[in-house]
């Protein structure tokens, strides 16, 4: 199969520009390494969290990882990637990984916009709010299998057992 390449006069604006007014906004604490890349930590319930987000002009791409403040133990190893799996059987947007450097689990997620002026805020603040509410959903199951000994189908199931009422 080929593609045809036409010529696309478009400028795509850098989302991080946006995210910077973002993550300001809600006093969160960031460092903009360069115009291309962004550090921003942010509590959460479990733990806290890194946020990466780097672009890429040539593609029109911005790569985001949300990284755990957390480590995976070199024995634990093999059960953390069973239950990467098994997440990520479950992810509809993004996926959970590993970060092969610092050994820690991250949710991560590209986004294109080639063709598109720019990300628009919503979409940023959907992309942040998925992604932390993805981390903070599944920390139990990482907690269960790394210091639990439990297996990746139980650490998920207790990790994402619903509640029916209040008590």
């Amino acid at each position: 199969m080929s593609m045809v390449s036409i010529e696309s006069t478009s400028f795509t604006q850098n989302p991080l520009d946006i995210l910077e007014e973002m993550v300001s906004a809600n006093d969160w604490a960031f460092e903009r390494a360069s115009t291309d890349e962004m550090l921003v930590e942010v509590a959460g319930r479990w733990c806290n969290y890194r946020m990466f987000f780097f672009w890429q002009d040539e593609i029109s791409a911005m790569q985001f990882c949300c990284q755990y403040d957390m480590k995976v133990p070199a024995g634990r190893a093999g059960a953390v990637h069973e239950l990467l799996a098994t997440i990520n059987e479950r992810m509809w947007l993004g996926h959970f990984d590993i970060d092969t450097e610092e050994q820690t689990p991250m949710f991560r997620h590209t986004t294109l916009l080639r063709g598109a002026q720019g990300a628009s805020v919503e979409q940023l603040e959907d992309l942040v709010d998925i992604a932390l509410t993805e981390c903070e959903r599944f920390y139990p199951a990482f907690q269960f299998v790394i210091w639990g000994g439990k297996t990746a189908p139980e650490a998920v199931s207790a990790a994402i057992l619903d509640t029916v009422a209040e008590a």
